[in-house]
């Protein structure tokens, strides 16, 4: 199949990882900021396939991970207000708040539909027009489109009952963020290749020139990945650090045009509080005045935030790249899928259930035997 098939060839792979490891004369780090591609390198074992000398570190690029809890309790509530359906992707129902989850809600007899996209949420509020529905808008720039048009088409066609809670937030300043932090390790980055899709990758131009760090454009496929790093350690090795667009069957400088035209019109940049790393300034999307009848937060009282309990889970530390999940002491024994202390343990993208279900932190067996 055109684009996987040859994304996934193990001969092809074993090639690349040798111009990686003929490459590398340094230690370097290297910090990948999807999940997407975190479940790449964990499921096909590619860092097995790497010399020692580098270390691939995950960074917070699971949108359902860096949910604050904040905003998941107000979540909550809308589940268990009388007339509220609250309409949400599945993943985000066991993502813990500061007492309770969605599917807790649910059980409990909150009216809580997952749906697969936010269209399917607005046609619910078309069909119960006596009821308020609620789509629980989370994502980066990837997603956001979509819960736009939602938006737009909710107010072109006169559907009342439909807001959103939105949770979007933004790639380029958390990377600025990482790099910023005291004593990070992270030397260059693999960017998320559908996220520029929509974005395009100018916005990175300025934060490689500032920090002095490459930045690839990435993929997801195994030879992606193993090009966007081979990428990254050469200009490492030569001192440089331009934008590179590893990705470049899908992704232009810059972006999608209508898309981005969309966004603008409809959402506003914001601060917003990333779950484990903080707040960050102009990191997120709120809607734009003009839409503001359509916002959740405007329509909905929510009572006083509530301290959170405490909690062993380090997920902030593994979001920021610096630790790796299987070192929490509660990886596997106090969290796991089925009852999980922090959101990476949650999502199909978060990094803690990704070295849960593949084991990552031994050499799987995928391409490592097949290449040795």
């Amino acid at each position: 199949m055109i684009y996987l098939d040859e994304y996934r060839d193990p001969q092809a792979v074993r090639r690349m990882a040798e111009m990686i490891a003929r490459a590398a004369t340094k230690p370097w780090t290297i910090m990948e900021i999807c999940g997407g591609q975190t479940h790449t390198i964990v499921k096909y074992g590619l860092e097995a396939l790497l010399p020692r000398s580098l270390t691939l570190v995950h960074g917070p690029g699971c949108p359902v991970c860096v949910t604050p809890i904040d905003l998941i309790d107000r979540a909550v509530a809308l589940a268990g207000t009388p007339g509220v359906i609250l309409a949400s992707y599945g993943d985000m129902l066991r993502v813990p708040g500061s007492r309770h989850d969605l599917r807790t809600m649910k059980a409990r007899g909150g009216d809580v539909r997952i749906v697969y996209s936010p269209l399917d949420a607005l046609a619910l509020a078309r069909k119960h027009p006596d009821r308020q529905v609620v789509f629980f808008a989370v994502g980066f720039e990837t997603t956001a489109p979509a819960n736009a048009m939602a938006v737009r088409e909710a107010r072109r066609t006169g559907v009342s009952n439909f807001s959103i809670l939105c949770s979007h937030v933004l790639v380029p300043p958390a990377v600025r963020a990482i790099l910023s932090a005291p004593g990070t390790k992270v030397q260059g980055f693999l960017a998320a290749g559908h996220v520029c899709t929509i974005t395009g990758y100018e916005e990175y131009l300025p934060i490689a020139a500032e920090f002095r760090v490459p930045i690839v454009v990435t993929g997801f496929e195994p030879l992606d990945i193993l090009d966007g790093v081979y990428r990254t350690v050469r200009q490492l090795e030569l001192g440089t650090h331009r934008v590179e667009n590893q990705y470049s069957r899908a992704v232009l400088p810059a972006g999608n045009r209508a898309a981005r035209v969309l966004l603008s019109e409809v959402f506003a940049i914001t601060d917003r509080s990333w779950r484990g790393i903080g707040m960050l300034r102009s990191s997120g999307y709120r809607l734009a005045d003009d839409y503001a009848a359509f916002d959740a937060e405007r329509r909905f009282s929510f009572p006083a935030p509530e301290p959170p309990e405490d909690s062993p889970c380090i997920a902030g530390l593994v979001l920021q790249g610096r630790t790796k999940p299987h070192e929490c002491p509660a990886f596997g024994l106090r969290c796991t899928p089925d009852r999980p202390l922090g959101a990476p343990m949650v999502s199909s993208e978060g990094a803690c259930a990704a070295y849960y279900h593949y084991r990552s932190y031994q050499p799987s067996p995928t391409f490592a035997e097949q290449n040795r």
